[in-house]
């Protein structure tokens, strides 16, 4: 099967999971650093926020691996997860976004595998900026508040990018841009309770944002106002206020429920040898660990 065809297959396979892909060429992971790199020189990205959250980045990746001719971006659906706790005779109920969940992954590898193997290819892990990818693959766009839309799925979505040695043909790389139905709209905006999302660009402040507060383990900054919190890691506020999410919204599944026990020694912050195992299966099933 020529390499067209079976980069075809790949879309069409995650398309019947409801999933959504795409092949693009080994050479756009320079313009992927260049994008990231442009942005940090222009000061759009915090210095601080970038050593932090995007300095993992991998974009040398023909120098470790040297057969790599494409990439393939893929993204699935997630629901938000209502995670339970118990303490002292009352339940507290938390969200953990959908972008924190990993169900699809393995999904998504094993489609990967299957085709690629069966015609002597082979798949690679790697660390890429997956919002961007999706967006200059023309398979997502972005939001006003920065994240990325998948059409048909909205921003309730897992993106996830891989490498291959199966050489693929020329294909369109956009210019990262906003959705049209962000053109006259300011929900997102006015939901943001730090001031993260700007009228004048649609990269955010990032190092403002609530999601890169508390997925730190420092202490909150003085100025952030406890009532703004809505999810046990991450936010939720911008997603849910926008129109582009209206069908997703409500898409909310059950997910661990952890006793008073157990809730006292999380929040106890007891080292995880101490925790009983079906704990741990419990943190590691919802990605909490």
């Amino acid at each position: 099967m020529a390499p067209e065809e079976i980069a075809g297959l790949i879309c069409s396979r995650l398309e019947e999971r409801g999933y959504r892909g795409a092949v693009l060429p080994i050479e756009h992971v320079a313009q992927l650093k260049h994008e990231i790199e442009g942005r940090l020189s222009r000061k759009e990205i915090d210095p601080a926020f970038y050593e932090k959250r995007l300095s993992h980045f991998r974009f040398h990746v023909t120098e470790s691996l040297p057969r790599a001719r494409s990439i393939i971006i893929a993204a699935a659906p997630q629901p938000q997860r209502k995670v339970t706790f118990h303490s002292n005779g009352q339940t507290y109920s938390a969200i953990i976004p959908p972008t924190y969940y990993a169900d699809t992954d393995n999904q998504i590898e094993e489609i990967l595998k299957d085709i690629l193997g069966s015609n002597g290819y082979r798949l690679y892990p790697v660390a890429l900026p997956e919002k961007l990818l999706a967006v200059c693959s023309g398979m997502a766009k972005y939001g006003k508040n920065n994240i990325a839309y998948v059409k048909g799925l909205g921003s309730f979505v897992s993106p996830r990018a891989f490498l291959s040695d199966m050489p693929t043909g020329s294909s369109d790389w956009l210019e990262p841009r906003v959705m049209e139905d962000c053109d006259k709209c300011k929900a997102c905006l006015k939901a943001c309770p730090t001031g993260a999302i700007v009228p004048d660009r649609f990269l955010v402040h990032a190092e403002r944002c609530i999601t890169f507060f508390n997925e730190e383990s420092e202490e909150f900054p003085e100025w952030m106002d406890p009532a703004w919190h809505n999810s046990l890691v991450g936010c939720m506020r911008c997603q849910l206020v926008c129109q582009v999410n209206k069908p997703f919204v409500n898409w909310v599944e059950d997910g661990e429920d952890f006793d008073d026990a157990e809730t006292r020694l999380i929040l106890n912050g007891a080292p995880l040898d101490r925790l009983p195992p079906a704990t741990v299966q419990k943190l590691n099933r919802c990605y909490m660990m």
